[in-house]
């Protein structure tokens, strides 16, 4: 039996959406790839997996290890990309280590030539202009991106929808002076706040966030409140409130599900403008703290470091891969919830 059922309705959508043979491959090859990112820790890492040690295992990835503890001569924390770490750990066992070999604050300082430096069979896309390797940064940096703009996407359709709701149902006084509010806060600009309030704190990823939620959420008011003030006149409304159903049953379990399918088509366009304003702050140097995994400092380091194309040429690809599949995916939710392709 199925864990989910699907009205015939809803069964009708997802299979014009799977229709759409562009938006199915752009959903799983993207869900693929952000799946991988999840697991970053293990793909790319500058710790091993497993370290079998005179009959012990020690799992570095969860308990930091002293150097004493393998026969070393120092109690500081193992280094174990030193030589003198790892011949220690082969004389008594052996080390699992993840696919690459560097974590994204990783220096690797045994570079062929200065950083940044072109890629090789040891950093499969080459360096930054600090040294780091160039995939674990990719990997950690697609990771960040697209979960920043998930959690922006849902919390901003929330608090869009509760207010959107609140505002086509009720109207009048309320609807007018919360239109005009809107009015006035979206017309503030968003970049020269940042930059203000940045010079009073050190921008994070927590900080960027509430940032870009102050204004984000006005994105889907407009699609909602339009299917309230449509919807609360019907028949079928005015049937239920005269029987004594009370607001908020009526709003949330009646009313909801229709303005959700314009709330639907509009998500992944949101989550793809999401992802793009936290890569052009970290492009202009008002987003994450440098040394960040970010695909918008890479893009930067790509500008400065002209001679070196591999940087500007990764940057291009991954961003470029990410937002085309969003928009492919977001194009076919779009016409999956199109009543005039049913």
């Amino acid at each position: 039996m199925a864990f989910i059922q699907l009205t015939p309705l809803n069964r009708a959508r997802f299979e014009r959406f799977k229709a759409n043979r562009r938006a199915w491959w752009s959903f799983w090859i993207f869900s693929f790839v952000f799946v991988i990112t999840l697991f970053a820790e293990l793909i790319a890492n500058d710790k091993p997996l497993l370290i079998w040690f005179d009959g012990k295992p020690f799992f570095p990835m969860v308990v930091t290890y002293s150097e004493t503890e393998f026969g070393g001569d120092f109690d500081f924390t193992a280094d174990y990309r030193d030589p003198f770490t790892q011949e220690l750990i082969e004389e008594k066992g052996w080390m699992l280590w993840p696919p690459i070999r560097y974590h994204y604050r990783t220096i690797n300082y045994d570079l062929p030539q200065p950083a940044p430096s072109p890629p090789s069979s040891e950093n499969w896309l080459g360096t930054d202009d600090r040294g780091r390797d160039l995939l674990s940064n990719v990997i950690y940096g697609f990771r960040i991106s697209v979960l920043f703009g998930f959690t922006i996407t849902i919390i901003s359709t929330i608090v869009g929808v509760a207010a959107g709701a609140v505002q086509g149902f009720y109207g009048g006084k309320l609807d007018l002076f919360a239109q005009r509010f809107i009015e006035i806060w979206s017309s503030l600009p968003m970049l020269y706040i940042l930059i203000i309030m940045s010079s009073f704190v050190q921008p994070n990823f927590w900080w960027l966030m509430l940032i870009l939620l102050l204004f984000s959420w006005m994105g889907f008011v407009g699609v909602v409140r339009a299917e309230f003030l449509k919807t609360r006149n019907f028949e079928y409304v005015l049937a239920a409130r005269a029987m004594g159903m009370s607001d908020r049953r009526l709003m949330f379990r009646h009313i909801l599900p229709n303005a959700m399918v314009a709330t639907l088509t509009f998500m992944p366009f949101s989550l793809s403008g999401s992802v793009t304003i936290l890569t052009s702050l970290d492009f202009l140097g008002f987003g994450m703290p440098p040394g960040s995994p970010s695909l918008g400092i890479l893009l930067a380091q790509g500008k400065a470091n002209i001679q070196a194309p591999w940087l500007g040429m990764t940057a291009f690809f991954i961003i470029g891969f990410m937002l085309t599949t969003l928009i492919f995916i977001g194009e076919g939710v779009r016409d999956a919830f199109d009543p005039r392709k049913s």
